[in-house]
Order: structure tokens, then C-alpha cells, then sequence
């Protein structure tokens, strides 16, 4: 438990995102191939700290939920706010997001601040 009230979020302040992103059932292979397309260019990119993508592990762990074989998770991290808006303007995401728009059914987004 916290003693102190989370601090506001800092536009300066190096930020994490989780990227919840739901494929078509049977996708998920290529969206990945679309996806690590992408990723040199997002690496490249200004306050780029981390980006990569992340799919369930069946670890047969009791707190862990099933395997959900139609979800990619991206994790990030990134300098500060203004990086991560920067990022989700850039011309090549937008060429992603067209290139991925049959493949992909939702995207929910987690922006995280660390507190430690």
C-alpha cells in the first residue's frame, strides 16, 4: 500500500505503455510479420527507451489466465509523454495502421507512470 498520493503524471517523466492489441482469429502470425516491420523505425525513434511485442506463455501458473492466442501485447517504454505523442503521430504508424487494419479488431492502450 502507498503512504503518499501518486504524484500527477509529468509530461517529462519516463512513461510505460502496455498495448493491448486484439487480432482476427488465425491473424496473429501476420500481424507480427507487419508488426517487426515496423520496429526498427519505432526504435529509431526520439525517446524510444524499449518496444517490442509480447504473447501469452502458458505457464500453467494458477493466478495466470488461459493463453489468449488472438492478443499481442506491446511493451513500451519512453522518455516522456511528449515522445509517446510524437510516436502515435509519426508518418510510419500511420502506414502501419492502414497496413494492419484487416488484421487487427482492437487496440486498448495502458499508459503507466513509475512510482519507485
Amino acid at each position: 500500500m502507498l503512504d503518499a498520493a501518486p504524484e500527477t503524471c509529468s509530461p517529462t517523466r519516463m512513461i510505460h505503455v502496455i498495448a493491448t492489441i486484439e487480432v482476427a482469429p488465425g491473424k496473429r502470425d501476420a500481424f507480427l510479420a507487419e508488426f517487426r516491420k515496423l520496429m526498427p523505425k519505432v526504435r529509431a525513434e526520439n525517446g524510444c527507451i524499449e518496444y517490442g511485442p509480447a504473447v501469452d506463455l502458458d505457464s500453467q501458473l494458477p493466478l495466470q489466465e488461459p493463453p489468449r492466442e488472438n492478443q499481442v501485447f506491446v511493451i513500451e517504454k519512453w522518455s516522456d509523454l511528449p515522445a509517446l505523442k510524437a510516436h502515435l503521430a509519426a508518418p510510419h504508424m500511420a502506414a502501419y495502421r492502414e497496413a494492419v487494419k484487416d488484421l487487427v479488431s482492437g487496440v486498448r492502450l495502458q499508459i503507466l507512470q513509475p512510482i519507485a
